[in-house]
């Protein structure tokens, strides 16, 4: 049997509906994506309800303006993917039987996809492949973790947040301040115009691997809380805490580690100031910065396609019948 040329992901983990058509050699030949943004901003973050809902509204259409902008039809697809989890339930439902429903009308194989092992293959989709040994550090509103990757696809976990996600944490004191959400942007703009000159913690810094905002999250909180602050200050300083953090971190796993590449990806990832503190900070180690491209740092169906590549090389391909995991961890290849 000759391996497959193309095919067709789907990601629908939380609150964008997202279609691709990505061939063997990493090549996207579409992505679609429909963001449910504006709809959640009124209520302040995504509404699970909401989002399942609108992703049953939107799936076909996306699906079809996949494959119509890629210039395909079934009969030039060899398989399907879909996230399987983590995630919202209700969403991950809704991307799961479109996927097992057209594997079953096109007799075709689905490939199950961590959402996770996506981002972290959304670096293989810049202009040139990842090496290894790799240490990637994962950042989006949902997760935030570093891991050791021996190799593509072998992954050992350093460390994780411990509470909330350093998306999270910039989400919410956006949202205590009535800048709207999601968060990020608005307080990345503003913190360009400011200065770090509020003395906010760097939690757990001198520790290990694992994450936690809470404390600085309560630091910024209390600031605010006592009045006459400067907003761009404010930011500036938020997001100065937040990117020590991680950097501080992500360099302890380089020198424990000693990986050719130094891997970032996920949501967070697309922050320029993040962006621009990796690129002064890294290249000067001797070791390659990976940086997943902007318009595949936040979720998309390409990433899921480039790693679900991976999985058909190795005769991972499933049958139709698959289920959600919404709780679904980051495990290695082997299992």
């Amino acid at each position: 049997m000759s391996a497959p040329e193309r095919l067709l992901a789907i990601e629908t983990s939380c609150d964008e509906t997202a279609a691709a058509v990505v061939r063997r050699d990493g090549t996207v030949e579409s992505s679609i994506i429909h963001s449910q943004i504006d709809m959640h901003a009124e209520w302040g973050g995504v509404v699970p309800e909401l989002a399942s809902r609108e992703h049953a509204l939107w799936i076909v259409g996306v699906i079809d303006h996949a494959l119509s902008t890629a210039g395909v039809t079934a009969a030039d697809l060899s398989a399907l993917a879909v996230t399987v989890g983590p995630g919202l339930p209700g969403s991950l439902a809704v991307g799961v039987s479109a996927a097992t429903s057209l594997g079953l009308g096109w007799n075709l194989p689905v490939v199950a996809v961590n959402h996770l092992e996506g981002h972290l293959f959304s670096a293989e989709l810049g202009e040139k492949p990842v090496e290894y040994p790799a240490v990637i550090l994962l950042v989006s509103g949902g997760h935030c973790m570093l891991v050791h990757a021996p190799e593509r696809g072998e992954y050992r976990l350093l460390g994780q947040t411990r509470d909330d996600s350093v998306g999270e944490a910039y989400d919410k004191i956006a949202r205590e301040l009535g800048l709207g959400y999601p968060g990020g942007p608005v307080l990345d703009r503003l913190a360009a115009k400011g200065d770090d000159r509020y003395a906010f913690p760097r939690p757990l810094a001198a520790q290990g691997y694992d994450f936690s905002f809470s404390g600085l999250k309560t630091a910024v909180r209390r600031r605010v809380e006592a009045g006459a602050f400067d907003l761009e200050d404010l930011a500036a300083s938020f997001a100065a805490a937040c990117c020590d953090v991680l950097l501080i971190k992500l360099l302890r796993a380089i020198e424990e580690c000693g990986p050719k590449s130094a891997v970032v990806v996920g949501g967070v990832a697309a922050s320029p100031i993040l962006r621009n503190r990796l690129q002064a900070e890294i290249p000067p180690l001797g070791v390659e910065l990976m940086l997943a491209p902007l318009k595949y740092a936040t979720d998309n169906a390409a990433m899921i396609g480039a790693a679900a590549w991976w999985h058909l090389e190795r005769g991972d391909a499933a049958g139709p019948a698959l289920g959600i995991h919404p709780r679904l961890a980051l495990l290695s290849a082997g299992g």
